[in-house]
């Protein structure tokens, strides 16, 4: 809704709100004072000091002297909470203690001087601070030291459209939001300009308007490490002469100089690591067109076994067609290579373009089986489209994990994707695919999951797979994705309640005549065997809805299993108002009473929004 007049108004004096209805009738609801529940009370009493409070978790809070909740929780027992309840070990008394002093200092209490504990409330307060008390690992934990092919790494499709795919404009801008929000591989399509002497980037053959290249380099270059040292990957799509080629290389170079990477030599025999590569930009994309006719002139013929599909759904030329179609053609690549008198005589013409570029990328020739063969001293990236992906992991799915293994695979929305709508990434992930390349300047579920996966790692952008995707058995055997497994644990969310609403949103927006009705749906995103969908009851009337409802998710491989919570807000008559959103990977939850933020359709963060929710494993 949300499109009524507001028509409430609200009594400071008796906490309540006026809804008025038919501009005669008032209907007056109560303001709930939010409260702390009863888990939280009871643990509470149990670590709390005075007051018949435990203090350590001796006992279970009952004393004649009271139930506890007028103790005093001081930084060794909070310590202990910590530990005990929530799962963190690691906190030393001194942390603690910092954090009690943050928590009286934003609650604005007068003797924030001088007290040194936090009562029940402000306990409450606490749990309820979400960059204090978060629900997964704010920092990044994993391994950094392994290749590249060893991570999910997060992957933007056409970064540099603010729109739909056929006629929105071109700008360095979505570049820059994409940057900010961690992404780490950003796409851009070269083409040349109008006059043929200087490079634009836009999405070829149609009516999108273009930005020039050195305003994009540029942006990446002052926003790559906003929010994550780790290196960044440009993916291009080449589209231009070799003079402009030259440019681009000229341009690369004199723009990120010493942020720029590249090996020394042609290909690499393993990808670097992320943290050997901090503050750094890489480039991806094929070798240039002349690069491949000076080494094979056979190159104009049509090959009928070229894949019919485009990596930048435009149409493309017999000739371009046939060239990729030769990208990773081993014979003839090894051929050349043992042809020392031709590297000899191109060794100084080598264009500077193709130096620069250190993931050698292409798409399949023939079919993706042949294409996915390992080859033991050369990684590359391969690209397939959603498509593709669907077909090769219904007949070969052990191909693609054993590919992905050593090599980088980058999948792309279909072409007739105009909106800048999404695929489903989990049938990616759960093959081992690294880059699955996503359109960011739009919303919706499958852009909530990509957020939520990283959102992992402390949200660098690198998250590591797990390790059975990485793991061969004895006759080469690898991951099958499509196999049934026996429950490996178990999670248990509880839904407390929620908060932030009345702060964000107009009174009026989800009913104009009462507050509103909300409830949660739980998803679990993951294997087809774990994917499951629960919902709580609907609390009416209620700007501070309190559900206290638990839901169990049987888990075979919670690795790679995403949490996606909505709140919607319930309509009789219309379709149910949004209230929010988030995910989660199930792998970094913290176990405990946890703050949930949430977050708007776009995937921003609301100011005030957040849910309470415990999480436990079993």
């Amino acid at each position: 809704m949300g499109k009524e007049k507001k028509t409430e108004s609200y009594n400071n004096d008796s906490g309540s709100y006026n809804y008025k209805m038919f501009k005669c009738f008032n209907r007056k609801f109560k303001i709930n004072e939010v409260t702390p529940t009863d888990d939280v009370r009871d643990a509470f009493c149990q670590f709390a000091v005075g007051g018949g409070g435990g203090g350590g978790g001796g006992t279970d809070g009952d004393s004649s002297d009271g139930d506890g909740s007028s103790g005093v929780m001081g930084a060794e027992q909070l310590c202990s909470f910590l530990d005990d309840h929530q799962g963190e070990s690691g906190t030393t008394v001194a942390e603690a203690q910092r954090l009690i002093d943050e928590v009286i200092r934003r609650r604005h209490h007068v003797t924030r001087f001088t007290r040194h504990g936090l009562d029940l409330d402000d306990f409450f307060n606490f749990l309820f601070y979400e960059d204090l008390n978060p629900p997964i690992t704010p920092h990044v934990h994993q391994d950094m030291t392994a290749p590249l092919s060893h991570y999910f790494i997060y992957t933007g499709h056409n970064s540099y459209l603010t729109g739909n795919q056929l006629s929105s404009d071109c700008s360095e801008v979505p570049v820059i939001k994409a940057l900010q929000r961690g992404v780490r591989v950003i796409e851009l399509d070269l083409w040349p300009n109008s006059t043929g002497t200087d490079i634009n980037v836009l999405h070829g053959r149609t009516l999108t308007t273009p930005v020039p290249l050195i305003k994009c380099l540029k942006s990446i270059r002052d926003y790559a490490f906003s929010s994550s040292p780790y290196p960044v990957i440009i993916t291009l799509e080449d589209h231009l002469t070799p003079d402009l080629q030259a440019k681009v290389a000229e341009m690369a170079t004199q723009i990120f100089g010493q942020m720029l990477y590249y090996p020394e030599s042609d290909s690499l025999v393993e990808f670097p690591s992320p943290a050997s590569l901090l503050h750094r930009i890489i480039i991806s994309t094929k070798p240039p067109k002349e690069y491949l006719e000076s080494r094979n002139p056979i190159v104009k013929q049509k090959d009928n076994n070229v894949s019919p599909s485009s990596e930048d759904e435009t149409p493309r030329t017999e000739e371009i067609q046939t060239l990729e179609s030769m990208l990773f053609d081993q014979d003839f690549e090894s051929k050349s290579d043992s042809d020392q008198e031709d590297e000899e005589a191109s060794e100084d013409q080598k264009p500077a373009y193709k130096r620069l570029i250190t993931i050698h990328a292409g798409k399949p020739k023939g079919t993706v089986k042949e294409e996915m063969k390992v080859v033991v001293d050369k990684v590359r990236r391969l690209s397939l489209s959603e498509q593709e992906l669907d077909r090769t992991c219904s007949s070969n799915s052990q191909d693609v994990v054993r590919f992905t293994q050593r090599n980088l695979l980058r999948i792309y929305p279909k072409g007739t994707r105009f909106n800048s709508s999404n695929y489903k990434p989990l049938i990616g992930w759960t093959h081992g695919a690294q880059m699955i390349a996503f359109n960011m300047q739009g919303y919706g579920k499958s852009l909530w999951l990509m957020h939520g996966m990283f959102r992992a790692n402390g949200g660098c952008g690198y998250v590591k797979k797990p390790n059975f995707l990485m793991k061969k058995g004895f006759h080469d055997e690898v991951f099958d994705p499509r196999k049934k497994l026996p429950v490996k644990e178990t999670l248990k969310v509880k839904v407390y309640m929620g908060d932030g609403w009345r702060m964000d949103f107009s009174h009026t927006h989800f009913d104009a005549y009462s507050p509103p009705d909300f409830y949660t749906k739980m998803f679990i995103v993951g294997v087809p065997a774990d994917n499951a969908k629960k919902k709580t009851k609907i609390i009416e009337d209620n700007w501070y809805p309190i559900w206290d409802e638990e839901f169990s998710f049987p888990l075979t491989v919670p690795e790679l299993a995403l949490l996606r919570i909505e709140v919607r807000e319930y309509d009789m008559s219309e379709k149910d108002d949004f209230g929010g959103q988030t995910c989660l990977p199930v792998a970094e939850l913290r176990p405990g009473i946890r703050s949930v933020p949430l977050y708007d359709k776009k995937g921003e963060k609301m100011k005030s929004v957040r849910l309470l929710m415990r999480f436990i494993f079993e």
